[in-house]
């Protein structure tokens, strides 16, 4: 369809907290995907919320399978997720580098879940349930976090480990989402 320009960091629409999907299966919905995926592979994101192409609705799409942005990340399965919800399966938490295609050049130690299921639906309504951990479990709760009007700065608890890309890591910089 389309390569849509994504919202930068600073855009109130971004703070905004996305309305819920209620129709699924719409040329209107399939036009909205087919632009995401266009969007999130021009760029070489790992995930897109709806919100970040200025559209306010429950919709991300996430997956990575071979991405030079993420040389030594686990593949994540392509997946469309709308309404999602999240339920953390412990505690555990983990701190690592986010990057976001809405705060370009910059990268953030992040705390995230370790461990987490989340549901939601696909294009069709058809029920998306999984079990997930490691980078998928980060990729998902960054991507969300978008619904709710978050960005991942706003989760990072030291600000010294938050910069921009060259300075934080000359040479060898991680990948964004």
């Amino acid at each position: 369809m389309a390569i849509k320009p994504v919202l930068r960091m600073g855009d109130d629409r971004l703070l905004q907290k996305a309305r819920p999907v209620d129709r699924y299966g719409t040329p209107e919905l399939r036009a909205l995907l087919a632009d995401m995926e266009d969007t999130m592979s021009a760029l070489n994101g790992a995930g897109l919320a709806a919100p970040q192409i200025g559209i306010g609705l429950r919709v991300v799409i996430f997956g990575v399978t071979e991405n030079p942005r993420y040389p030594d990340a686990a593949p994540v399965p392509k997946t469309v997720l709308i309404n999602p919800v999240i339920t953390p399966l412990d505690m555990e938490m983990d701190e690592d580098w986010e990057g976001c295609l809405s705060v370009p050049g910059m990268r953030g130690l992040v705390p995230r879940y370790c461990r987490l299921r989340y549901r939601g639906f696909d294009e069709n309504g058809t029920l998306v349930d999984r079990t997930v951990d490691g980078f998928h479990a980060r990729v998902v709760q960054h991507e969300c976090d978008h619904l709710d009007g978050i960005l991942y700065p706003m989760r990072i608890r030291d600000l010294r480990k938050f910069g921009f890309i060259e300075e934080l890591f000359p040479g060898d910089p991680p990948g964004d989402d």
